[in-house]
């Protein structure tokens, strides 16, 4: 078993590789360990009553701020093609996911969520899946073959509708992305009480993911004008309890226009490294998660054999117990048997069947109990035989029902569980051990990583 799986998935691993940065062949390799249908991990943990979840070969980045924010904007600019309308004007009015792909194509709420099996839940949210589209692009530029960005409808306060409740949306989706981003525009709209609302939940479960950025910083007039801006902003955060911590930063950004060269600080690719950083992170998470879903699953498969070797053992006592009040049940009819040959039968007849040596030892052992008997009364002695005779069905009863044997393995399903814990111990603990490695030949040399 492990060797043929071994040599299918290096094959598939030569076939792949070509034009893959080395994060996304591990995603993507781990991935395939967990879900590969005859022998991936999470097969082999649902034949031990173990759930797994296969990890995500992207990482997902979530934008969201007051409309005309440059949410659209960012994202074309990362991949560096037009793919999201842009204006300042509400152009998202859904949530729009961003990832890259074989060819450019655009998809439709229910070919979303087919694409994106993780988010089927949104169709519990009223009005959702009419508003989900996918655009598709074969963007390879920073680290876009690692991203699926989610573009979320812009923010406003006042008698605005959405056609759902986009901040339970927003919401839920926050305990699924990665990283959220949060754009905060300068001109007029940064002080949005949705905004600030939805930030602040979302602070509350998530504060690790969120990241705060002054979008359009260009926009925002001279320097003076723009650190007016910032602590209006950051006032305002820190009247909210959850939102006023250690630490805060909100770097400024807009999207480079060669066409029109600004003096303003632009650290938009802060952003990047953000990015970046959170998809360093997910590999690794996602090789540790790996080395401990093996040992969840060979200590799963570990207990499941012990288990079985003592119900093994406990079967083999219960039968033991069985059998020994099966005789005991079945002796005293005999024994009531013996004793009317006993009374009733002649002694040469006695002789004649049993033998001399027979019919001694049978009056040895009887004679007195035969004497007992004799001594009762013809009423006691048809209590006693009942009685006998009850204690006799009662003692076969309880073998009966009181010794069932459980289930255990077959020899085969012995072997086919010893072979998925040499599989998970030997080939994946294997692979994932490589993996670490190329991940780590990134960053260090051969003689730091004491190999």
């Amino acid at each position: 078993m492990s060797g043929k799986i071994k040599g299918r998935s290096a094959a598939n691993a030569d076939a792949l590789s070509g034009g893959v940065s080395c994060d996304e062949r591990i995603l993507r390799d781990c991935h395939q360990l967990y879900t590969d249908p005859d022998s991936g991990l999470i097969a082999v943990a649902e034949s031990v009553g173990v759930k797994l979840l296969p990890p995500r070969k992207k990482i997902t980045v979530m934008l969201m701020g007051n409309h005309s924010a440059g949410k659209s904007s960012f994202i074309n600019w990362y991949v560096e093609e037009h793919i999201q309308r842009t204006g300042v004007a509400i152009e998202t009015q859904g949530f729009s996911f961003v990832t890259s792909g074989r060819k450019r194509e655009s998809l439709t709420g229910n070919a979303t969520l087919h694409l994106y099996p993780h988010f089927k839940p949104l169709q519990e949210f009223k009005g959702v899946s009419e508003y989900l589209s996918t655009e598709i692009c074969t963007s390879r530029q920073k680290r876009f073959s690692l991203v699926t960005f989610v573009d979320s409808p812009g923010l406003v306060d006042g008698d605005m509708k959405y056609p759902f409740d986009v901040d339970d949306v927003i919401m839920w989706l926050g305990d699924l992305c990665d990283l959220i981003l949060v754009f905060f525009d300068p001109m007029g709209q940064a002080l949005c009480k949705r905004t600030l609302n939805i930030v602040e939940n979302l602070n509350e479960k998530h504060g690790d993911r969120l990241h705060f950025y002054l979008s359009k910083a260009d926009e925002a007039g001279g320097e003076s004008d723009r650190q007016r801006v910032m602590m209006q902003i950051v006032q305002e955060l820190c009247k909210r309890p959850g939102l006023n911590k250690c630490g805060f930063d909100m770097p400024t950004i807009y999207i480079p226009n060669p066409n029109k060269p600004s003096r303003c600080v632009n650290q938009v690719e802060e952003v990047c490294r953000t990015i970046e950083k959170t998809i360093n992170q997910t590999v690794q998470n996602t090789l540790n998660s790996l080395e401990k879903d093996c040992e969840l699953i060979s200590e799963a498969i570990t207990d499941t054999l012990n288990n079985d070797r003592q119900t093994t053992v406990e079967n083999r006592r219960a039968r033991c117990k069985s059998c020994f009040l099966t005789l005991l049940g079945f002796s005293v009819p005999m024994a009531l048997m013996a004793l009317l040959m006993l009374g009733t039968m002649s002694k040469e007849l006695l002789d004649l069947a049993l033998g001399p040596e027979g019919t001694h030892a049978l009056s040895f052992y009887l004679t007195p109990i035969v004497k007992i008997f004799d001594s009762l009364t013809m009423e006691q002695q048809l209590y006693s035989g009942g009685g006998l005779v009850l204690l006799s069905f009662l003692l076969l009863i309880i073998a009966r029902f009181s010794f069932r044997t459980r289930p255990t393995f077959s020899g085969k399903q012995k072997r086919q569980l010893q072979e998925k814990l040499e599989y998970v111990q030997e080939v994946v603990k294997t692979k994932k051990k490589k993996l670490y490695e190329e991940y780590l030949r990134q960053s260090v040399s051969d003689q730091d990583m004491d190999l």
